[in-house]
């Protein structure tokens, strides 16, 4: 069945691109981006039966008045019997992947006094995308015209000095070995130009690339360069834990977490006696890991940088609740094993802009921020 749908991506939130303020395309040349859409990335969910059944009541209440008063009793018992406890799959599952969802709602006679039961069938259910269409793209971009004479002094101040964007770009690695029982300690060599963090993701299935969950791990910690991060052992589901990754990802002071990474960061999905259905999505999860100080506003690189040599990262890490408990090494009660952890190293980079023939680019990714300054005070 075709599905159409639409969706908006500032341009500001590419991260390669969320550096960019005051570009006057004038001078340079105007921006082209060449995309694509990766359709294992999209993601799906169940809505709550009871609420689509409460929708479906309000949009359709004066028709089931007049219908009699068995769809209401129908409706009725669905609301007094729903429960909680069926495990069907609650939060966003990625294209490609299974589901446990609810396939059938029925109201069954269960007796000869005619009392009724509500039925719910769940099965596993896996969507996919077999194509997909672009039909139309657009952009919304602000911006303001400047006078002939702001343009002069704009080209002049630039005509031997570049225009500086500062970006990020990622890199991601998977480590060698899988986690284990007793939990997982491995190691990549790879190598780190001006990193300023890194970030640990922990895939359920070998096509993830949007949907990751909590491992419920203690005793964690990266160590490279002689350092290791954090200082202490890290325990997924603790509140330094939470304050840490508020820190790491700017959310601690003026931007506030949304309540599905906040879920993802502080809701466990098992106990030691048992796993958990979680009843909220709970796929938003990732660790970052600061690898340069906060150094109070001034712009000066302190992170990991090896000249782009080959240096190992070691990773270590034990599960919270070990044995069938262990949500993480257990990815379904069938025996299904995770890959290994992703490490992602976050660089910084820079976008220079140049004048010369009508408009030059170039993206610099081995440069240090005093090093790219240099080139405009100098």
């Amino acid at each position: 069945m075709p599905i159409r749908f639409r969706f908006s991506i500032p341009l500001d939130d590419i991260l390669v691109f969320s550096g960019f303020t005051d570009y006057p395309n004038s001078l340079f040349g105007d921006l082209k981006i060449k995309f694509k859409i990766n359709s294992n990335a999209f993601i799906f969910a169940q809505v709550n039966p009871i609420i689509s059944m409460a929708k479906y009541y309000t949009m359709n209440k004066t028709d089931l008045m007049a219908s009699g008063p068995d769809k209401l009793k129908n409706i009725d018992l669905l609301f007094r019997n729903w429960s909680l406890g069926y495990q069907y799959t609650k939060q966003f599952t990625q294209m490609g992947c299974t589901a446990d969802l609810i396939t059938k709602l029925s109201i069954e006679q269960i007796t000869d006094s005619r009392l009724k039961n509500l039925m719910c069938s769940i099965n596993p259910v896996t969507l996919s995308i077999k194509n997909y269409v672009v039909t139309e793209v657009t952009a919304n971009m602000s911006g303001y015209k400047a006078t002939d004479d702001c343009l002069q002094r704009v080209r002049e101040f630039y005509a031997n000095k570049p225009f500086v964007v500062p970006s990020q770009r990622v890199e991601a690695w998977s480590f060698p070995t899988s986690v284990t029982t007793t939990g997982i300690r491995t190691s990549q060599n790879i190598p780190l130009s001006h990193v300023t963090d890194l970030c640990l993701l922990f895939p359920k299935d070998s096509r993830s690339t949007t949907c990751y969950e909590n491992p419920c791990y203690h005793n964690m910690q990266v160590t490279t360069c002689g350092r290791n991060f954090p200082d202490m052992l890290m325990n997924t589901l603790d509140q330094q834990f939470f304050q840490m990754q508020l820190n790491a990802s700017n959310l601690d002071l003026l931007f506030e977490t949304t309540d599905e990474f906040e879920d993802a960061l502080t809701t466990p999905i098992n106990t030691a006696s048992r796993r958990l259905n979680p009843h909220t999505d709970l796929t938003s999860f990732m660790i970052t890991l600061q690898c340069e100080r906060n150094s109070n506003g001034a712009l000066t690189f302190d992170g990991l940088d090896t000249n782009n040599q080959n240096v190992s990262v070691e990773f270590r890490g034990a599960p919270i609740y070990q044995c069938d408990t262990d949500c993480y090494y257990n990815v379904d009660l069938k025996g299904k094993r995770p890959p290994p952890p992703i490490l992602c190293s976050i660089h910084d980079t820079f976008w220079l802009f140049g004048p010369a023939n009508g408009g030059s680019c170039v993206y610099d990714v081995n440069n240090t921020f005093d090093e790219v300054i240099s080139q405009i005070q100098g």
